[in-house]
């Protein structure tokens, strides 16, 4: 057995929740099988069991494109080339819009069964218009290809599992629920506070942590602009991750100096 992934994020270029999730899936699963993984990148390793080869994304052929489209040209420029190689795989799995384009290919090209795994959905992100213009039409439109033609469809959650039902024409039937999980030997509970220490946190009061990448989706805004409500004895930690659009990292900027 042989399973084919298609991402844009694998290490060492992850930077969102989809990337952790598709790189300890890739090594559990390529203990159980042989696995490859096609993603957006320059990655070139392989070991008995794991195969891992990027696919370039930036093109100077868009250099002159439409700003808010050049991003899903590009991304579909990069699906195009990640089929490009020979594909042997008994089954293809993608993980994001990103790679679903990739996988609608491989399933027409090859005829290998399409297992999709939803980690967010497009239509519940409409502020995206803002970032990609009309380009969020084409997300959309992929999404949906992707989903509906898919042998199989994983949700990370019931909710998830839910609105695939409620977007999307899928049997109900081909939807399974598999939650996130996390390696509990590298996730344990610890006493050590060097973190804390080096960002001068005091361990003596509470605080309201955020961690996640700045992007409207997580809310990190709403929590900002909330602090000066919050108790004053109350500290407020962000782990945050690589802005979505310069728009935001601005807007975050300013809502973060204004506290």
């Amino acid at each position: 057995m042989k399973a084919l992934f298609y991402t844009r994020e694998f290490p060492p270029y992850v930077y969102g929740g989809a990337g952790v999730h598709v790189e300890y899936l890739a090594a559990e699963l390529a203990k159980l099988m042989e696995l490859e993984v096609r993603c957006f990148g320059d990655q070139d390793e392989k070991t008995d069991t794991l195969s891992v080869k990027g696919y370039p994304y930036d093109n100077p052929v868009f250099n002159n494109s439409n700003d808010k489209l050049k991003a899903v040209l590009k991304t579909l420029s990069t699906c195009v080339q990640m089929n490009a190689d020979e594909v042997d795989a008994d089954i293809v799995h993608c993980h994001t819009w990103y790679s679903h384009f990739a996988g609608i290919t491989a399933k027409l090209l090859y005829g290998i069964p399409l297992v999709v795994t939803t980690h967010s959905l497009e239509p519940l992100r409409p502020w995206k218009r803002e970032q990609l213009g009309r380009g969020y039409d084409a997300s959309l439109w992929i999404e949906k290809t992707a989903i509906e033609m898919a042998d199989a469809v994983i949700a990370v959650s019931n909710e998830t599992r839910d609105d695939v039902l409620k977007y999307f024409d899928v049997d109900k039937e081909k939807i399974k629920v598999i939650y996130n999980g996390i390696n509990l030997e590298e996730y344990i509970v610890t006493q050590e506070t060097a973190a804390l220490d080096k960002y001068n946190i005091d361990k003596s009061k509470p605080y309201v942590l955020f961690v996640g990448r700045i992007t409207k989706q997580k809310g990190i805004i709403h929590l900002v602009n909330a602090i000066k409500y919050i108790d004053p004895d109350t500290q407020i930690v962000l782990c945050a991750g690589a802005p979505d659009t310069p728009e935001i990292a601005k807007e975050m900027e300013d809502s973060v100096n204004e506290v």
